[in-house]
């Protein structure tokens, strides 16, 4: 039994107890997780107890929640109240204790999951390896030898691994949708403001999402439904009412208008990437391409504005204590530092142009289909890469085509592809803003027709 969903109702049904489910992922973190390193911190006994509260609510005959009892871990850049918040940063592991949890992390707890610990990411999640300087790097499950993607790249193996089946992620860039993708399991980016981001420790404001990971689309929908509304503690996060999601799970999805990304989106991928698009598009009928005008300009300009809000965020550390930081993290501060007031002006005013194009695409299409990734997962320590018959450097290009989406804040679902004995790909199913529920459905379709699935290795 691997599945939140369905570990949630055996606790609830008193087939299982909450303390029991707690110990055999505690279990399965100490027997697996040196191999890993998912995990920066594992709070065993603050878990058992939260664990003994739910067996004695079901007791008393209560409703814990929906997640009643299932094991979950938060990427260390949530606060996690009696740990101090890491964001992968060696400078931060000097701060306090937070004294209360993030939202997100808060509302996984009120349904009823049990907090085991804190997961490991790249410094101040900047990056898509989580290779990490200062707490190492995280291992793929599928291919020790090969990232996990990131920067939420203990998230998503901690869940391929089957360490818990439910984890929190960012994304700012990519970094929960090239995880999920390497790691061959469900990853949620939502519209950007849908779920609360406080106590998050932030990289790039206006580009910062957090979302689930799980290994079916049903455990998605569940966490994205308990992580829902709005949130004073954090000020873009939305009053939209919340939209149930998995009510609408596997419903009749005939009229839904989908295509396939071309242009952009094709031009840079390995043909295994382009094999798992069309793998997708031949279940769901569809032959119909669109065109994401300027997506490279839109790539360009993430770059631009993400390096420059982030240089702004670190600038006072950046100058006191450089030696501090990755190396990789802080050059990378430090030319964002440098970039012209005049080029992020120019950035943002882009980023309007291109959100109203995008607007008018989903007037005639509902869901968009696309690479998550250009190629499986590089191994560690891996410079470049060969794509398209040209040699590129592997860090910045493997955002190739997440960054476009992010950058208007669209929700986007990596879906992976099924492929037993080789390395997983994944697949990003793109949506107008809010619109989730309609991914999900479209997802829950794909995977009752065993064209979607997360193995557990």
């Amino acid at each position: 039994m691997n599945d939140a969903v369905s570990i949630a109702a055996a606790v609830r049904e008193g087939k299982l107890s909450a303390v029991e489910v707690t110990k055999a992922a505690l279990a399965k973190i100490a027997a697996r997780d040196r191999e890993l390193n998912c995990f920066t911190a594992v709070i065993a006994e603050t878990a058992l107890a939260d664990a003994a509260r739910i067996d004695s609510e079901i007791a008393q005959g209560n409703h814990p929640g929906a997640l009643a009892g299932v094991p979950f871990a938060a990427k260390n850049l949530y606060d996690i109240a009696g740990l101090t918040t890491l964001a992968g940063a060696k400078i931060n592991a000097e701060n306090p204790p937070a004294t209360q949890d993030a939202t997100a992390v808060a509302k996984l707890k009120q349904a009823g999951a049990v907090l085991v610990g804190a997961l490991n990411m790249d410094e101040y999640a900047y990056g898509f390896v989580t290779e990490n300087a200062h707490y190492g790097a995280t291992h793929n499950p599928h291919d020790l030898q090969r990232v996990a993607g990131g920067s939420s790249g203990g998230s998503a193996a901690a869940v391929a691994a089957g360490l818990v089946p439910l984890t929190l992620g960012s994304d700012t860039n990519g970094s929960i949708r090239v995880p999920a993708a390497f790691c061959g399991i469900f990853g949620l980016k939502p519209t950007y403001g849908r779920l609360s981001r406080a106590g998050v420790a932030l990289f790039s404001s206006s580009f910062d999402h957090v979302g689930p990971f799980a290994r079916s689309v049903r455990d998605i929908a569940t966490a994205f439904d308990v992580l829902q509304g709005e949130d004073d503690r954090d000020p873009v996060c939305t009053k939209r009412p919340s939209e149930l999601c998995l009510p609408q799970l596997n419903q009749d999805i005939s009229g839904i208008r989908i295509a396939i990304a071309g242009d952009y989106f094709v031009k840079g991928a390995e043909p295994e990437a382009l094999a798992a698009v069309e793998r997708v598009a031949r279940a769901l009928d569809v032959n119909e391409y669109v065109t994401i005008p300027e997506a490279h300009r839109a790539r360009a300009a993430a770059f631009i504005i993400t390096a420059t809000e982030g240089a702004n965020l670190h600038f006072e550390k950046l100058r006191s204590r450089p030696q501090d930081f990755d190396h990789a993290t802080r050059d990378r501060f430090l030319a964002g530092a440098l970039i012209p007031s005049q080029w992020y002006i120019q950035a943002q005013r882009f980023r309007r142009w291109y959100r109203d194009r995008i607007r008018e695409i989903f007037q005639n299409v509902d869901i968009i289909l696309a690479p998550t990734t250009p190629i499986s997962a590089p191994l560690i320590g891996q410079q470049s890469m060969i794509v398209d018959g040209q040699e590129i450097l592997v860090r910045p290009h493997l955002g190739l085509f997440t960054q476009p989406l992010s950058f208007i804040g669209l929700p986007v679902f990596s879906v992976p592809i099924q492929r037993p004995n080789v390395l997983p790909l994944g697949v990003q199913l793109i949506a107008a803003p809010y619109n989730e529920a309609l991914i999900l459905k479209v997802a829950s379709v794909l995977e009752a027709k065993g064209v979607v699935s997360a193995l557990v290795v």
